[in-house]
């Protein structure tokens, strides 16, 4: 679906808790989640337990520390997911509806999606970047747009989305291959029959 990260050109890197890298006009891997989709509890056990990890295990990693990395907390953390804490609000139509609505909105202008799905409390998203919009500011008008519908459908205020997304520029065809197959077999691996929303609507 487009091109993938390439260790020669240049790399923007903005941080939260976690690092967040830009290039331009590349395919991108987004997980985006409800506020309330992970206790509090859980994510100081995650950060501490990162923490720990990268200070045995300093960047930059090679192919096996990555690998290591992602069963030890991508995974768990989107296996997490999956078990469906929270109110879940994307099990109904209305609220997955604009999700989608905002995810096509700039669709050919400042990015092209690819397979995407959203899940009662969280969305994955792959897509490419076009011109010089950056994986930051499209994620950010995601759920800036989002997150406003969504508490006037509610009728109530406060936030809908969790602040730290999970980000990454897909490395190879390979890798996107595995995410597209991730994304598509989503719902039936955590026991849903059907997503209200995604690639398919």
């Amino acid at each position: 679906m487009g091109s993938f990260f390439d260790w020669n050109q240049r790399v923007d890197v903005s941080r939260r808790v976690l690092p967040h890298w830009s290039q331009k006009e590349v395919t991108c891997f987004v997980t985006f989640r409800l506020a309330d989709s992970v206790p509090k509890r859980i994510l100081r056990q995650w950060a501490e337990r990162k923490t720990l990890w990268l200070a045995e295990n300093p960047p930059p990693h090679d192919e096996g520390q990555q690998q290591a990395y992602d069963r030890e907390f991508t995974r768990s953390f989107h296996q997490f997911l999956d078990a469906g804490h929270g109110d879940c609000i994307f099990k109904g139509a209305v609220y997955s509806q604009i999700v989608a609505d905002a995810l096509s909105f700039f669709d050919g202008a400042r990015y092209r999606l690819g397979l995407w799905v959203v899940m009662p409390n969280h969305v994955h998203v792959l897509f490419r970047t076009l011109d010089d919009w950056t994986p930051e500011q499209i994620l950010h008008s995601w759920k800036s747009f989002s997150a406003k519908q969504i508490n006037l459908a509610r009728k109530s205020t406060g936030q809908v989305w969790q602040h730290e997304s999970y980000d990454r520029i897909v490395r190879s065809a390979e890798e996107l291959l595995r995410i597209e197959t991730y994304i598509r077999d989503n719902p039936k691996n955590a026991g849903i029959e059907v997503a209200h929303a995604s690639w398919l609507t």
